[in-house]
């Protein structure tokens, strides 16, 4: 039996991975849960679950959540622990042997690191942890799974592949092109909150839904191809394919191009992250694609012109360095000020490369965690700042 534990059980990429889990209850156990600040649905799974440690993003709300467990009347009654301190001891508990990774954000990061560390196989949805040390994680890429449609897809499509760099052409990175694919430039300027959380095919967090609609989020995927696969930004393509049924491809040397294909349905590359390198029936029939059902299929470049988040994202990583810490922080920062409504959906990538460039002078090489962690705070006040119309200060 695979002992789990999940970081961000309540989001998006937690909540279906417990929903794989259900179906094969006799080859799997989690033991660990965390969540940020939704105490009802932890609870609830707690209560399903029964993990032997539970955590919450505060720690003030620690009394809360164990008084909710006793009235849930969850029994074992779990070790309870918060913040990053208790994010690391899940990531790191001597009973897990597989941490599922579903934070979102430079949260993912530390623990990550350490679940790395400590020898545990990592399942993990947090492109973040490749953006800002992708040369941290290199020691420890045969401990990885990606979770992330895109890169499973490409995951799967390079098993038998012998030397990547030598068998590999190019990798194609498959996008939606979000909700505003065809907006012009005046209606972009206009795009509401609302409609930018409205996303045509999948059922994602907050945060990943904004950057799907920016294209942030395919630009962040580039730099964590570069780490996750080794090969060069230049032989890694955007290419904007509105179905979502080829979630990315692989472009060999021969001239073959092998697909992952599927229902936009994140279960399905989570189940084989957990059942790797087997592959088991899923018994969940609205995963399985008929093919004789589909009629086209659509593919067109992705435009950075269009899509500006794609040529930052492309800067940051053939930068390298501390820039892809701070595009990613500046990107944080500008989603959540566009979600309160401050900034216009058009200036999240004028925020993010106004950042970057304040940056430049200060910019570092192959950086330490303490500097990552010292860069990311920097790239956030830097981005406070230039809202508040203030000189950015280093």
């Amino acid at each position: 039996m695979k002992r789990i534990a999940i970081l961000g059980s309540t989001g998006s990429i937690g909540t279906q991975t417990l929903s794989v889990i259900e179906q094969f209850p006799e080859s799997f156990q989690v033991v660990a849960l965390s969540a940020g600040a939704n105490l009802a649905r932890l609870v609830q799974q707690a209560a399903q679950f029964h993990p032997e440690w539970v955590c919450i993003a505060h720690p003030e709300q620690l009394e809360a959540l164990q008084q909710q467990l006793i009235r849930a009347s969850v029994s074992p009654m779990p070790k309870l622990v918060a913040g990053t301190e208790g994010l690391v001891r899940l990531a790191t508990l001597p009973d897990a042997d597989t941490v599922v990774v579903g934070l979102v954000g430079f949260t993912g990061l530390l623990p990550s690191l350490e679940a790395l560390k400590s020898g545990k196989q990592l399942l993990t949805a947090n492109k973040e942890t490749f953006v800002t040390a992708g040369h941290l994680v290199q020691p420890y890429l045969q401990q990885i799974i990606p979770l992330d449609s895109e890169h499973s897809a490409i995951f799967q499509c390079l098993q038998g592949c012998q030397d990547v760099r030598t068998e590999v052409l190019k990798l194609y990175l498959t996008a939606s092109g979000g909700p505003f694919r065809e907006y012009s430039q005046f209606e972009l300027e206009r795009v509401t909150v609302a409609q930018a959380l409205k996303h045509p095919n999948w059922s994602m967090g907050d945060r990943v839904t904004i950057d799907s609609a920016t294209m942030m989020n395919k630009g962040l995927e580039i730099i964590e191809a570069h780490h996750l696969f080794g090969l060069p930004f230049n032989r890694i393509d955007v290419v904007v394919h509105p179905e979502s049924i080829v979630h990315s491809a692989v472009h060999y040397v021969d001239g073959s191009i092998l697909a992952q294909m599927g229902q936009p349905d994140m279960r399905v590359p989570i189940q084989y992250g957990l059942t790797f390198p087997a592959r088991w029936i899923n018994p969940v029939s609205e995963t399985h694609l008929d093919l004789a059902q589909l009629s086209r299929l659509h593919f067109e470049p992705g435009d950075p012109e269009r899509f500006p988040c794609l040529r930052l994202a492309r800067w940051a990583g053939e930068t390298g360095g501390t820039l892809p810490v701070v595009l990613n922080a500046a990107d944080e920062m500008a989603v959540a000020t566009f979600l309160k409504e401050e900034i216009a959906f058009t200036e999240i990538p004028r925020w993010i490369e106004a950042v970057m460039q304040r940056h430049l002078s200060d910019w570092q090489a192959n950086p330490t965690l303490e500097r990552i962690i010292e860069t990311d705070a920097w790239a956030r006040q830097a981005f406070q700042t230039l809202l508040a119309g203030q000189p950015v200060l280093k």
